[in-house]
């Protein structure tokens, strides 16, 4: 996904978790190009799962990384979170964003990748997880773009409730 998120997604990368990440620029998902370098550097025999967040962009990318990928021979899934429970799950055609439940769909995966499950059964269980997590964002403070000025609208003793991964 997009930079902007630190510790996110590169704090993730480690024994039971990710074998990688892939970030784009702040608040943009990586091009296709970058993730198909990522897949190719970083899949094994056992091939490469991706987890992706509900985000048009992030799906659009990774998934023709993937397809790309699977060209090439090299065996890949890709495993869609959208834990946002601020919005209905059948939100039009988008559905629920993928926020922080993702960490522990992550770690799911990661848990049944090193416990030696195969591809499909790895994205089998991560699919069961995303499927199952809900989570929503509350912010105590707004975000703020590099080189740009603190917005003022969480002031004070003001919180905000079902925000998305930007704020």
């Amino acid at each position: 996904g997009g930079s902007g998120h630190e510790p996110a997604h590169a704090g993730f990368i480690g024994d039971g978790m990710l074998t990688g990440a892939v970030l784009g620029g702040v608040f943009a998902s990586p091009g296709s190009a970058s993730v198909l370098a990522a897949i190719r550097e970083l899949s094994g025999p056992a091939g490469c799962l991706l987890i992706v967040k509900n985000y048009t962009g992030d799906r659009l990318n990774f998934g023709i990384a993937m397809e790309k990928a699977r060209s090439e021979g090299i065996k890949c899934e890709m495993v869609i979170v959208g834990d946002d429970c601020a919005l209905p799950r059948d939100k039009g055609i988008t559905g629920r964003r993928g926020i922080a439940g993702t960490v522990f769909v992550h770690k799911i995966a990661g848990a049944a990748a090193q416990a030696g499950l195969s591809l499909e059964e790895v994205a089998k269980e991560a699919r069961d997880a995303a499927d199952n997590v809900g989570s929503m964002g509350v912010a105590l403070t707004t975000c703020t773009l590099p080189g740009a000025s603190p917005s003022t609208r969480l002031e004070g003793s003001k919180i905000e409730i079902g925000l998305g991964i930007h704020g």
